[in-house]
């Protein structure tokens, strides 16, 4: 089954004045949140603007969130996780022997070739060993990566992909179903599992993924984490790599490592909790209020520009995300036909 490429949701009025109302507020959260499962595609096709003229003064999503079709050219990722761009990506067919994708409107299911056979693998296994029909399968990449239209601060490298925590249902999806149908919350609320809804066959699940060698992270919602970490009776390694972090409770998120063959990519380094499982004072963390306050920007004092005749050198104001911001390889992807 395919649909229509080159087709994405274009955000409405009310949610750039959202965002304006936001942005007066200057309310920032502790951590980013990445587009919900929730928000529905569009299930009329939409054409793609064509690509604007190179320019400095041009957020790099304007580029990247329009680009219809990879870079022809060998699989490379450049950069890092959130602030790349890859080269050759693949596309993960809309429905296999084991899976089928969401919100096919973003046109965000590209990535390296490894990821998209890493997500494929998975979904394999999951059928086979750990009770699963098949995986519904969310936002991995645009085609050349880089900077998302809307949502997603990572996701650029080709190295993420997240994973619906709702089974694939036995029978083939409707378009309309894949871009209104929503994810099923594993959580009552930022402490508690739900306890009808979270089973023994979604660890199963998130501890496949994690154990896979070219997995660096797992991204889950805390109380997933505390799940987890109850079930496998805080022991394994494997539960290293499942960080908790706000805004996985439908879903987890997949980070690979840096493949072989791309020597311009970035790794994080590797997560080490102090207890080798991260079940102890780093998920208490998370259970306490601190994590989930609101901070907001405090006003700026005005500062002198010049003190007893002498100029006070200005701090460099924060980068915009233009195409100067990403590697130069990523300036040159957006330039390949």
């Amino acid at each position: 089954m395919r649909f229509a490429k080159n087709r994405y949701h274009l955000p409405g009025i009310d949610a750039f004045k959202t965002l304006s109302i936001a942005l007066a507020a200057a309310v920032v959260l502790l951590s980013p949140i990445p587009v919900s499962a929730q928000t529905k595609g569009s299930v009329k096709d939409v054409e793609k603007p064509p690509v604007p003229a190179i320019s400095n003064a041009i957020p790099a999503r304007l580029y990247f969130g329009h680009m219809t079709g990879p870079a022809p050219l060998k699989p490379e990722v450049f950069g890092s996780y959130a602030r790349g761009c890859v080269a050759g990506a693949e596309e993960m067919p809309a429905d296999g022997p084991a899976w089928q994708v969401m919100r096919p409107s973003r046109d965000r299911a590209w990535g390296h070739p490894k990821l998209i056979k890493l997500v494929k693998s998975l979904a394999v296994e999951a059928r086979k060993h750990d009770g699963w029909n098949g995986l519904l399968v969310g936002d991995l990449q645009q085609p050349r990566g880089g900077p998302m239209l809307s949502g997603h601060a990572s996701h650029q490298a080709g190295l993420d992909a997240d994973i619906w925590l709702t089974p694939m249902p036995d029978r083939t999806l409707t378009r309309k179903e894949r871009e209104t149908k929503s994810a099923v919350l594993m959580t009552l609320d930022r402490k508690r599992i739900h306890p009808k809804r979270w089973t023994a066959g979604h660890a199963r699940l998130i501890k496949r993924a994690a154990s896979y060698n070219e997995v660096a992270r797992i991204f889950v919602h805390p109380p997933i984490k505390k799940a987890l970490c109850d079930w496998a009776g805080n022991k394994g390694a494997w539960l290293a790599k499942v960080r908790p972090l706000k805004g996985h409770n439908y879903h987890f998120h997949i980070r690979m490592k840096c493949p072989s063959g791309s020597p311009q990519c970035k790794n994080q380094a590797a997560p080490r909790p102090k207890d080798g499982t991260g079940c102890g004072s780093e998920l208490a963390y998370w259970f306490s209020d601190k994590p989930w306050k609101k901070r907001f920007y405090k006003k700026a004092k005005k500062r002198p520009t010049i003190v007893n005749g002498v100029p006070i050198p200005r701090k460099k104001p924060i980068a915009r995300k233009t195409l100067a911001w990403l590697p130069k390889a990523c300036r040159a992807l957006v330039k390949i036909q």
